[in-house]
């Protein structure tokens, strides 16, 4: 397995697979890689001859006040994750080599993105889609591989791969989750071992939540209570939003009759996590 810094050193790469007839798959993260990542690195290399993995903290999707200089990095354990799960490259660059100093070109939507996380963090899907768009024509994939925890994220990527005609396959992959049903996230480490155990609120609302739609609930309201008033059982948890919203258009609903995504964003302590299901 190579790691390179510059997009140069991609380019050339990812040509003479090319030349070679060779599949591409690419994982974008931002590092400080786990099971999640894994699972996704391992669905990649399992349906690519070669898999590059970009590990990139991309300064363009945090907020002023968010936590980009403390968001956990560990290259060395990265890149061993990366090449004991079969990548073939690692793309590590430094902010310089993505962003030069006259960088002013954005891709952005109007569509997908005023709600859910994008209320709290309105610049955060314009950074996402920028880089994400940067490494798709850097690495030029036959597939790209998104996790569905971020499910909004991968709305707004497939949405965006749609708009302007990558012509790249959009593969998302499922929620992986700790034993206790925490959802896998980088931002977990933050936690101390109290709040650790308080975020376990998040996966016990959604599966009494989801328990209900399984049941047959139409009501989206309803459902929100059920979710809502569990959250509110743990001290710890301050809720940023309860949603039900149409997988499709990320618009809320009323009355559950297509196929919907129940998203929710909670803080415990300091600490801003998200979870899902999609039915």
């Amino acid at each position: 397995m190579k790691i390179v810094e510059t997009i140069k050193e991609v380019r050339e790469q990812v040509k003479e697979w090319k030349k070679q007839g060779l599949s591409v798959g690419l994982v974008p993260t931002m590092g400080y890689l786990h099971e999640g990542h894994k699972s996704l690195i391992d669905r990649a290399v399992a349906e690519n001859d070669k898999v590059v993995v970009s590990v990139f903290v991309n300064p363009m999707q945090f907020g002023p006040t968010e936590d980009l200089e403390s968001y956990p990095r560990d290259m060395e354990r990265d890149a061993a994750l990366c090449e004991n799960a079969g990548a073939a490259l690692v793309f590590h660059p430094e902010p310089s080599e993505m962003y030069e100093d006259d960088f002013s070109s954005f891709v952005d939507m109007n569509t997908l993105t005023g709600g859910l996380c994008g209320k709290t963090r309105p610049i955060h899907f314009r950074g996402v889609c920028t880089v994400v768009a940067k490494l798709f024509n850097i690495v030029t994939p036959d597939r790209a591989y998104f996790g569905q925890k971020d499910a909004q994220q991968l709305a707004v990527i497939r949405h965006m791969v749609s708009d302007l005609s990558f012509g790249i396959e959009i593969v998302g992959c499922p929620i992986i989750r700790e034993k206790d049903g925490l959802a896998k996230s980088s931002r977990n480490t933050y936690l101390s071992a109290e709040e650790r155990n308080a975020a376990l609120i998040l996966s016990q609302s959604l599966k009494e939540g989801k328990a209900l739609v399984e049941a047959g609930e139409k009501d989206a309201a309803k459902i929100k209570k059920v979710i809502t008033d569990k959250i509110n059982t743990e001290p710890l948890a301050k809720i940023d939003y309860v949603e039900v919203v149409d997988w499709k258009t990320l618009e809320p609903v009323s009355t559950i009759d297509a196929p919907i995504l129940t998203a929710i964003a909670v803080y415990i302590g300091k600490t801003r996590l998200i979870d899902n299901f999609i039915i």
